[in-house]
């Protein structure tokens, strides 16, 4: 897999949420025109893009703001059962310092904080353009 696409508000914002999750900075840009119309099936599409990337290399996330074509109101967040792609998992070394730095951006705890027996510390939160994240502290 190449990288998973999110489209948020803020563009700043999210990339200073997924810096604070440890992804680094691979570059951004802005596209538009005739090309990226019939690539997403939409018209007059203006939009900006980072591209983050997982410090081992091999995980990226794309950030995308659109600048038109304007979109409609959007549904309410879908729950954490809703069909589909729900949720990106992000290993952490301390997950409740994360989820300090990540409420501190806007993000929202889904659930709770929880320990899985004894392997794992996890919780669910809502981060950028209502995509559910979730943590997972490795323990012991």
């Amino acid at each position: 897999m190449e990288h998973v696409g999110i489209v948020v508000d803020d563009l700043a914002a999210a990339v200073e949420f997924f810096l604070d999750l440890g992804l680094e900075m691979e570059g951004e840009t802005s596209v538009g025109g005739e090309i990226v119309d019939r690539i997403v099936g939409l018209e007059g599409v203006r939009s900006d893009i980072a591209i983050l990337r997982t410090p081992d290399g091999h995980g990226k996330v794309e950030l995308t703001r659109y600048r038109s074509p304007a979109r409609g109101q959007d549904p309410d967040p879908p729950p954490a059962n809703a069909r589909g792609l729900n949720h990106l998992l992000f290993a952490v070394t301390d997950l409740d310092a994360t989820v300090t730095r990540l409420e501190a951006r806007g993000a929202e705890l889904v659930g709770e904080a929880a320990n899985y027996g004894t392997s794992y510390r996890l919780c669910y939160l809502r981060g950028p353009g209502e995509t559910i994240i979730e943590l997972a502290e490795k323990l012991g």
